[in-house]
């Protein structure tokens, strides 16, 4: 019977993107782990902790017996980047020696974890094999950031982002669309469209923000006077946030499964022909191609 070389604790998560990459776990569960929209790692099981060295040494050795020529590596759980850099660089060394294909390594990153790193820190990382980050910006918003216990704000996501862009680094940045609820909807959309502005993200995706284990835990620390988006507040929201964005070269995605309409594009380019089929889908819903309710998860 076939074993994989890694023993996971679940669950595991990785962006959409990296479908196809080795899930490396260096740490366990996330650093902050109190943002109330985000139900990711709150099971015991996934308690926050660095793994020993030894342990993730042993499981690049297994993997590169067992699985050959690996080209792509996430660097798992919630964010890789809490680790000293020392520790990350002797990572990226030991996968380097591992997998002599290795084309690109990559990590999720909370904005407040970079703050304890410089540029030239992530310009070593770089050097050594790290090439994206996956920021959950969720929102440039100050005030819907501190009602989900996000625990950044504009200057701490903005700080981060722009340290990436100035090591050479790539960035791939998560909205949450939906985030403030009815009351803070449109402040949502506009700041979190001149905090993208402000950074100019490689990559730029919107997810809805869903509860599946309920809202209990959200409104908890939102407040009861949140009032969730309709599907027509949703399209609503977006529209408002792309009109809003003035983007160079940004590849744009709103396709993740959480999302009743789809968009592809980059901006700016494209950013009229997003418009269009967002106008489309506000005005005659079923001419536009929405994804079904029971289709849409996380």
């Amino acid at each position: 019977m076939y074993s994989f070389p890694i023993d996971y604790i679940e669950p595991v998560f990785r962006p959409p993107s990296e479908a196809k990459s080795l899930i490396l776990p260096v740490t366990n569960g996330c650093s902050w782990n109190k943002c109330s929209f985000c139900e990711m790692y709150t099971q015991p099981q996934k308690k926050f902790r660095a793994r020993k060295p030894e342990d993730v040494r042993q499981d690049i050795a297994k993997a590169a017996q067992s699985l050959g020529g690996v080209r792509r590596v996430f660097l798992a759980d919630g964010d890789a980047m809490v680790l000293p850099t020392r520790r990350l660089l002797e990572i990226l060394a030991d996968l380097k020696s591992a997998f002599p294909d290795l084309q690109r390594v990559s990590s999720y990153c909370l904005p407040r974890n970079l703050a304890r790193k410089s540029v030239e820190e992530l310009a070593e990382l770089k050097a050594a094999g790290l090439q994206i980050l996956y920021v959950g910006m969720e929102s440039g918003d100050d005030e819907v950031l501190s009602r989900v216990n996000k625990g950044e704000t504009w200057e701490s996501t903005r700080s981060a982002l722009c340290k990436i862009k100035e090591a050479g680094l790539t960035s791939s940045v998560m909205v949450l669309n939906g985030l403030g609820g009815e009351a803070l909807s449109r402040q949502h959309a506009i700041n979190t469209a001149k905090l993208c502005n402000e950074t100019q993200p490689d990559y730029l995706s919107t997810l809805v923000v869903s509860f599946p284990q309920g809202e209990e835990r959200f409104r908890a620390a939102f407040g009861e006077d949140f009032t969730p988006l309709s599907q027509q507040g949703l399209f609503e929201e977006i529209r408002l946030f792309l009109e809003h964005l003035e983007l160079d070269r940004t590849v744009f995605r709103s396709d993740h499964a959480s999302n009743y309409l789809v968009l592809r594009g980059n901006l700016g380019r494209d950013k009229q022909r997003l418009l269009d089929q967002v106008n489309v889908a506000i005005a005659n819903p079923g001419a536009a191609p929405l994804r079904a309710e029971w289709m849409r998860g996380l």
